[in-house]
C-alpha cells in the first residue's frame, strides 16, 4: 500500500499514483541495445559512452515522472503537428506500411535512428522528399531557436538531422525542421540544408565512441571542472569524476 500520510493535498495523491504507474511502465521497456543517432550531438562523448555501455545511472538522476509526463507531451504534440501538417496540404508519412518507423541501422546495428517522418509531396515552394524533425519546446528554449536558429541553438538536433539526411539519403533537399512552442502553441519552421561535414562528424564520433567502449577504453571528458553546467546535470556526473580515474 502506497502511503499518503505525508501528502497534504489531492494533487499530491494523484500525482504519486501517475508518476508509480509511468515509472513501473518505463522500467517494463526493453533497453536500448545501441547508440542513438538522436544523441550523437551532445557535448561529452564519455557521457555517450555509458550510454552505449547502458552504464546505471548515479542514485537519485533515474528518470523522474515528471520528465516522462514531459515526453508524453512530446509525442502527443507530435501527433498534433502531424495532423496540422497533412490539413495543410502536405503528404507527410511517419510510418512505414507495416508499421514501424522509418530509421537506419549500420555497424551491424550499434548505431541506429528512427527519424519523425519523411514529406512526399505537398504546396509549391518546397522540395521533396524531405525529412521531417519535430520538438516540442517550453517557451525560453523556443525562444533561443527562433531568435538563434537551429544549427547555433540547438546542436544536437543539428547534428541529428545531418545523420539522418545522410543515412537515409534525404540529403537532396533540405529537412524541414518544426518546433512547437509547449507555452503558446506557437510554431516554427526551419528548412535545414544538408551539412556534410557535420554529418561526417558525427558518423566519426559514432564509430569512435563505440570502438572504445567495446575496447574498455575510458574517452576523455569534454570539461575540466565537475562544476561546468553539462557535468552537473549529467546522470553519470559520480560515477565520472568519482570513479572514472583523472582523465
Amino acid at each position: 500500500m502506497m502511503d499518503f500520510n505525508s501528502t497534504s493535498s489531492i494533487s499530491g495523491q494523484i500525482t504519486a499514483l501517475i508518476d508509480a504507474s509511468m515509472q513501473n511502465k518505463h522500467a517494463q521497456q526493453p533497453i536500448r541495445q545501441y547508440l542513438g543517432a538522436s544523441r550523437l550531438g551532445i557535448a561529452c562523448e564519455r557521457a555517450l559512452q555509458y550510454e552505449y555501455a547502458q552504464a546505471p545511472v548515479d542514485y537519485g538522476r533515474e528518470t523522474q515522472g515528471q520528465m516522462l509526463r514531459i515526453f508524453e507531451r512530446g509525442h502527443i504534440m507530435e501527433e498534433c503537428m502531424v495532423q496540422w501538417l497533412c490539413t495543410a496540404g502536405f503528404d507527410l508519412r511517419t510510418r512505414k506500411p507495416n508499421g514501424e518507423q522509418f530509421g537506419f541501422s549500420v555497424v551491424d546495428g550499434r548505431l541506429q535512428g528512427h527519424i519523425d517522418g519523411v514529406v512526399v509531396a505537398g504546396p509549391e515552394g518546397f522540395a521533396y522528399p524531405a525529412l521531417w524533425e519535430n520538438k516540442c519546446l517550453g517557451n525560453k528554449s523556443w525562444r533561443e531557436l527562433e531568435k538563434k536558429r537551429l544549427a547555433v541553438a540547438k546542436p544536437v538536433y543539428a547534428a541529428q538531422i545531418a545523420l539522418y539526411q545522410a543515412y537515409l539519403e534525404l540529403h537532396e533537399h533540405p529537412a524541414l525542421f518544426t518546433a512547437l512552442n509547449a507555452d503558446t502553441m506557437e510554431i516554427y519552421a526551419e528548412l535545414v540544408p544538408f551539412d556534410a561535414a557535420l554529418a561526417q562528424r558525427m558518423s566519426d564520433r559514432a564509430s569512435k565512441v563505440i570502438s572504445a567502449t567495446e575496447a574498455g577504453e575510458l574517452l576523455p571528458r569534454s570539461f575540466a571542472d565537475s562544476t561546468h553546467f553539462e557535468c552537473k546535470f549529467c546522470p553519470y556526473a559520480k560515477r565520472c569524476w568519482q570513479e572514472g580515474g583523472g582523465q
